[in-house]
């Protein structure tokens, strides 16, 4: 699992690349602090080349998008496949992130 991070403006961008499973979770988790501590950025979650979440992944999407809200940011989740989609509408992510 890799995660990137990158600014565009008022923007932060991360790509997700792999699976996001348990073993992947803790280095994740790590690797996303800097999206816990945007004040008034957008985040943006690219999950175009992720391709598996398991609910330790959830449960870090929830806790970027807890984050943000608490400094004003807005958390969209863009480019999910098909099978992470469906995993999103089981868990009742689907109404908790803007999806594009």
């Amino acid at each position: 699992m890799n995660t990137i991070i990158q600014s565009n403006g008022n923007q932060l961008i991360a790509s997700f690349v792999g699976r996001l499973d348990t073993a992947a979770a803790i280095p994740t988790a790590e690797a996303v602090k800097p999206l816990m501590e945007a004040s008034d950025r957008e985040i943006i979650l690219d999950c175009s080349q992720l391709e598996y979440i398991s609910s330790s992944g959830l449960r870090i999407f929830l806790g970027i998008r807890k984050e943000a809200a608490a400094h004003g940011s807005k958390v969209i989740v863009r480019n999910i496949s098909a099978d992470i989609r469906q995993v999103f509408m089981m868990t009742g992510f689907i109404s908790l992130f803007e999806i594009q």
